[in-house]
């Protein structure tokens, strides 16, 4: 299967963020690989977008989010969760998509060791927190080359999602700019996780 170029994530991430759906994210480490079908993600920008890590600015922690677009910002939120984002635009220019879920297409036996309170398979991946633990990834993958053969994460093209099957609404958990319409999800699929408006004791920003 292709990887994904970094000319292909070099663009808005609202078509970046429709784009992956359909794609295939895998990761091989020392105990096996596990790949998923990517189903739900949320796109966003940088200085225009006040739900965005980088709105304030370039910091230690988001400078992942500047580019080159095609590398993996991994952060972590709650105190006990890691979230992944596919960063986008070009160099210099912060935005990413959050990756929400996914459905487990190879590693399932060692997707289910890593998660073992899911109740069944569609439930592996289904939420930000779920997808990044069934694949391993954690704080040292952070800055990861999606589009290098060699990466041990790498970011392949799968069957593209028709626009029919897409469908969009608002992002989840943010407090500011919660409405616009930038997590888009693939209709039908059983591993999109469940939408939950954000608020006050949520955190601000997704990526």
């Amino acid at each position: 299967m292709n990887q994904l170029t970094r000319d292909e994530l070099a663009r808005d991430p609202l078509w970046v963020a429709r784009r992956l759906l359909g794609c295939e994210l895998r990761s091989d480490g020392p105990d096996g690989a596990v790949a998923v079908r990517l189903v739900e993600v949320e796109a966003y920008r940088g200085t225009d977008d006040p739900a965005s890590h980088c709105y304030r600015g370039r910091t230690e922690r988001n400078a992942v989010m500047f580019g080159p677009a095609g590398h993996l910002y991994v952060y972590f939120v709650y105190g006990m969760h890691f979230c992944i984002n596919v960063v986008c635009l070009q160099d210099g220019v912060p935005g990413a998509v959050l990756l929400r879920a996914g459905e487990v297409v190879e590693g399932a036996d060692l997707a289910r060791s890593r998660r073992p309170a899911a109740r069944k398979d569609a439930q592996l991946a289904s939420g930000p927190a779920r997808l990044a633990g069934v694949l391993g990834i954690t704080r040292e993958h952070n800055g990861v080359d999606l589009t290098s053969p060699d990466s041990p994460i790498r970011l392949c093209a799968g069957d593209q999602v028709a626009e029919d099957d897409i469908r969009s609404g608002p992002r989840v958990g943010v407090s500011t700019a919660m409405d616009l319409p930038w997590r888009s999800w693939v209709d039908g699929s059983e591993s999109v996780s469940a939408y939950r408006r954000g608020g006050r004791r949520r955190i601000r920003a997704r990526a």
